[in-house]
This record gives C-alpha cells, sequence and structure tokens, in this order.
C-alpha cells in the first residue's frame, strides 16, 4: 500500500500573498511543500527570512516548506501541482510545466480569473495541455490570504473532476481550523469565483462614492442574480452559487478592505484614475481583468449582465461612475429572481 499523499511532496507555484499562505497551510499539515517564484532576489529573501516578508511578513514558514526559483527542482519528482498565478499566466505556466512533469499529474489551482480575451475556464486550458481526462481540481471560496496564513477559522470550496483527488487534497489541506467544501461544479465554482472580484469592484465603487449600505447590499444581491445566471447558462449547479464559492466568496470580497478587488473599486469611487488605482493596490486586481472577460462570456450567451457591464464601461471604457450607478437604477422595473 502506498504512503498517504499528504506525506508525498506537492509544489505550490506562485508566492504571491495566497500562494504563499497555502504553501503555509500545506507545509503546517506535513506535507513537504516546495514553493516556486520566478524571481531569484525574492526567493533569496524568503530562504533568509524564512518568511515572504512582501506578503505575509508575521507568517513564518513551516521547516517543512522549501523555496525555489528553479521550475524543474519545484516539480522534480512530483504528482500534485497547485498553481496560484494570476489567472492571466495560467496558460503559460501549463506551458512550462508540460515537459517537465509525468504522466499521472495532477492539477489544481487557486486563481480566481477566466483567460483574457477568451473568457476560457482554466480546467479547458488544462485538458488542452494535458488532456481532459487529467486529474483536476479548482481550490475556491471566502479566503483571504492573511487570515489563512495566521491559522484563523476558514472554509473553503475544492471542486474536481476525480475523486481520488479530491479525496487527497483534502487530506492535505483540511486541520482544526481549515474547512473544505467537496464539490464537482468545476464550472460554478470558477465562474463564482471570477465574477465576484468583478462585482466586489462595483461595491467599492459604491462605498467609494458614499452611497451606504443599502447600495451595497443591493448590489452585492443583484450582483449575485446576474453570476448565477451566467453559471447556469454554462452548466453551473444551483447550489454552488449558494455556498461557499458563490455567495460566501462575493459577501467576503464585496464587504472587507483586505480585498484588493474593493479596494480598487474604493479609489475609483473616489475618482482616482484607474491606472493609479492599480499602481497603489500593488497586485494583480482580477475583477479589473475579469470584468472583459464576463462582458465577453454574457454577449456570446446572451445573459442580461448589468453590473458587470457597468464595471467594465468604468475600468476599460472611461465611463462615469455616478452616471453608470444612475443608469443601473433607471433600468426598467422587474420581478425578484430575474
Amino acid at each position: 500500500m502506498s504512503a498517504p499523499e499528504q506525506f508525498s511532496p506537492i509544489a505550490v507555484l506562485g508566492a504571491g500573498s495566497f500562494g504563499t499562505a497555502l504553501a503555509i497551510l500545506l507545509a503546517g499539515n506535513g506535507n513537504p511543500t516546495r514553493l516556486w517564484a520566478r524571481d531569484d532576489k525574492q526567493v533569496a529573501i524568503m530562504r533568509q527570512e524564512r518568511c515572504n516578508a512582501h506578503y505575509l511578513p508575521d507568517a513564518p514558514f513551516p521547516s517543512t516548506l522549501e523555496v525555489t526559483a528553479d521550475l524543474a527542482s519545484a516539480v522534480s519528482g512530483v504528482r500534485d501541482i497547485l498553481i496560484v498565478t494570476p489567472s492571466g499566466a495560467f496558460a503559460d505556466t501549463l506551458a512550462s510545466l508540460k515537459p517537465l512533469v509525468s504522466s499521472d499529474v495532477r492539477l489544481v489551482w487557486a486563481c480566481k480569473g477566466l483567460e483574457p480575451g477568451t473568457g476560457r475556464f482554466m480546467h479547458e486550458l488544462v485538458a488542452d495541455e494535458f488532456g481532459p481526462t487529467t486529474p483536476m481540481a479548482v481550490l475556491s471560496g471566502p479566503t483571504f490570504a492573511k487570515e489563512l496564513a495566521t491559522a484563523m477559522p476558514t472554509a473553503i470550496t475544492l471542486a474536481s473532476n476525480n475523486e481520488e483527488l479530491s479525496a487527497d487534497m483534502t487530506e492535505r489541506l483540511v486541520n482544526s481550523a481549515f474547512r473544505v467544501y467537496t464539490s464537482c461544479d468545476l464550472v460554478g465554482v470558477q465562474i463564482g469565483g471570477a465574477l465576484k472580484n468583478v462585482v466586489a469592484v462595483g461595491a467599492g465603487i459604491a462605498d467609494g462614492m458614499g452611497f451606504g449600505a443599502n447600495a451595497r447590499t443591493a448590489l452585492i444581491t443583484r450582483g449575485l442574480a446576474e453570476i448565477q445566471r451566467l453559471g447556469l447558462k454554462l452548466g453551473g449547479k444551483p447550489e454552488t452559487f449558494q455556498g461557499m464559492a458563490g455567495l460566501g466568496d462575493l459577501i467576503l470580497t464585496c464587504t472587507d478592505d483586505q480585498s484588493r478587488n474593493r479596494r480598487f473599486g474604493l479609489a475609483l469611487g473616489r475618482g482616482i484614475p484607474v491606472e493609479q488605482a492599480i499602481a497603489e493596490i500593488g497586485q494583480v486586481v482580477e475583477g479589473a481583468k475579469n470584468a472583459h472577460q464576463a462582458v465577453l462570456l454574457a454577449k456570446k450567451h446572451q445573459v442580461d449582465m448589468p453590473i458587470s457591464n457597468a464595471i467594465f464601461k468604468i475600468v476599460h471604457e472611461g465611463a462615469d461612475p455616478v452616471e453608470q450607478a444612475y443608469q443601473l437604477l433607471g433600468r426598467d422595473l422587474k420581478e425578484e429572481g430575474q
């Protein structure tokens, strides 16, 4: 009988805040963990300080966490790989991995986005590069990196096409402060993770303009309605959008200033230009990118998504946030649930 999966090495690709937090969680649970970052200088500093001082200075690395800038070394002899890069870098990461891994590789990602320019899902990119039967999973849900890295209570969704991978990853991840809910709805979980960022930008804009709690709550509620409309059209399951990867992640990202998407929206609502707001955040703002993909998908599948469309116009076409807000309020009246 083979050794339990949690004691075999796992590679985490991407040493941003969330990738680092997941690597700390995995290593702290007893998994020999290799954290890969592109930047040699960043890796050298993390090795010396035994923490990611730039993103998570108060979260020391467990002894079972190694850091490397060598991708081949990170994935050598590793079956399970967790990708936590920006969604725009996902396809390139897969292409770089392909010649380095064995045929029994299992791929998990925590990227919350869609492919730029096409709106394709991450699982479609994995299928293209590695084949549709490759064991794969997406990790998504209401999780801020700082709270995860410091072992504050957290729950998340893991959706997979493979029961063995789902069970093994759950065993790797779960501890007394971290709970995993499993799913087979790859599409729904990814839609929830990508589009909640777009709605969070809108919630930030509304708060930045001083619209108050009533407007924020209405925007969250109607934002969930349009996420679900698109998700169901694409084959997602209704329960996904009411769960951790849907409603849970949406509430978290729209209401707490740890969310970079909400902070980006707050800046826009206060009149700060888009490029300046992104520069001040200092990290990838997925909601700004995903707004474009949301509009592409809505048009392709003929789904009404007025909030996403308004955020797209503000971020990518320079539309006035106040004007867009009142256009949303002036839309034709409809029944709840539509």
